[in-house]
Order: C-alpha cells, then sequence, then structure tokens
C-alpha cells in the first residue's frame, strides 16, 4: 500500500486586496478517502478548491499529489494528471447533447472515440440520464446538469475528484443518485474531496474532514471528531451553542 499522501498541502495562503481568504492552510489525505472539506461561508473553502484544480495560484505555499508538486500548474496540466473539478455553478455545452458533453469530455482528456462512446453509455445508465442522453444540455435540470457534470468528470477515472457542493439545490432523488454514484467509485478506490453543507450527506459519505473557518483550517480529523469539536460547533452555530 502506498504510504505516501495522495494529496498534500502546505502552507496555502490567497489574498484577495485585504481580504485575507485563505490563510497557511495544512493538511494531508490519504489515497481512497472521501474528504470533506466544510465551513461556514466565506470560510475559504472554495478558494482552496481553486487552488487545488489550477483555477487560482496561490500566493504562498505548496500543493503536492503523491510526490509531484502542482502548486503552478494548470487546469488542463491537471486534468492530465487526474485532478478533475466539479464547479457549484454547473458548467456543461449548453448547445450540444448530453451523450456529445460525454464524448468531448472523454476526448479532450485522452479516452479514444470508441471508448468514449462505450464509457458515455454505461455513464448514462449509471446516473439516469437515460430519457435526456440525446437532449440539448441547456435544457437539462438543474440536477440533471450537475448529474451530467459528474459523468463529464469520470470518462477517464480521476485519481482525485475534486467536488464544490455538488448536492445545493438539487432535488432529493437526484441528490441520491450523486450519492450512490460517488460511494461506488469510492469502493472501486477512487478519491474525493467534497465541499459541502449538506451535514447529514457529509456524515454519510466522508471518512474524514478539514473544518475552516475565516480562512483557517481549525479542526481536522475523523468526520466525528471534527463535527464534535467545540471550535467547529461555534463556527457553524455560535457561543450560545457551545
Amino acid at each position: 500500500m502506498n504510504s505516501l499522501p495522495l494529496l498534500k498541502v502546505e502552507n496555502l495562503s490567497k489574498r484577495f486586496g485585504g481580504n485575507q481568504a485563505v490563510d497557511q492552510v495544512s493538511f494531508e489525505m490519504p489515497e481512497g478517502i472521501i474528504l470533506g472539506l466544510i465551513g461556514p461561508n466565506g470560510s475559504g473553502k472554495t478558494t482552496v478548491l481553486n487552488m487545488l484544480s489550477g483555477i487560482l495560484r496561490a500566493d504562498d505555499g505548496k500543493i503536492f499529489l503523491e510526490e509531484q508538486e502542482i502548486s503552478k500548474l494548470k487546469p488542463s496540466a491537471l486534468a492530465r494528471l487526474g485532478v478533475m473539478r466539479m464547479f457549484q455553478m454547473t458548467r456543461v455545452f449548453p448547445r450540444i447533447s448530453s451523450f456529445d458533453n460525454l464524448l468531448i469530455a472523454g476526448q479532450a482528456v485522452g479516452v479514444s472515440f470508441k471508448e468514449s462512446v462505450e464509457i458515455a453509455d454505461q455513464l448514462i445508465a449509471e446516473l439516469e440520464l437515460e430519457p435526456v442522453k440525446f437532449l440539448d444540455a441547456g435544457l437539462l435540470s438543474g440536477g440533471q446538469k450537475k448529474l451530467l457534470e459528474f459523468g463529464m468528470c469520470f470518462m477517464r477515472s480521476p485519481k482525485l475528484a475534486l467536488l464544490d457542493e455538488p448536492f445545493a439545490a438539487v432535488h432529493p432523488q437526484m441528490r441520491a443518485t450523486m450519492v450512490k454514484f460517488i460511494l461506488e467509485r469510492h469502493h472501486q478506490g477512487h478519491s474525493f474531496v467534497v465541499v459541502s453543507h449538506d451535514m447529514p450527506i457529509v456524515q454519510q459519505l466522508c471518512t474524514e474532514c478539514v473544518c475552516m473557518n475565516a480562512g483557517k483550517v481549525i479542526a481536522q480529523g475523523t468526520t466525528k471528531e471534527v463535527l464534535s469539536n467545540d471550535q467547529v460547533i461555534e463556527a457553524y452555530l455560535g457561543d450560545d451553542h457551545v
């Protein structure tokens, strides 16, 4: 078994003008787990995810995927290394079909056309998107678009999938499909970082958690340990609930 962490973050910092959005964030993540990145609004979670996926360049600190430093790599280079990102605001090609969205995503990461067709068919079935397979993606519901973006991230099995609020404003039935998909992929050995405010789903999915507040890590460990931490409870609920 690989003893190296899959993901290692060292003293990551990011400032926007006078706002220190992320302040000396450090954590490690072993391979094959679902890590919850949690915290109240404005705590810096999405900014961390943006740096992990190459959308933003950190002001300070380093990011390692296994032994390779990836701090300065662009999203396209990270995708080739197997780091895939799902956005809070869903990003699909609206004027082509769901099926073609998957084909384009597959070929963008080097999957042959023939294999892309096979994988896309499998994902369409797995994500319960058969009724909208050939419908323009712009006509899908918000939840269907999220499911489609899941599929686009998995046209080639990612080494690390970064998910930003995947369950927000999604119909419960589609949310259940997403949870099932993540758990099945996790059982196959895939690794995830999940940013979510949905604490019941975090408890259901995440082996470990990192909690942020005001740009800093305030707790990390098993999900049960983190969610029972006094600082975490205070960050979410305020002093009166501690």
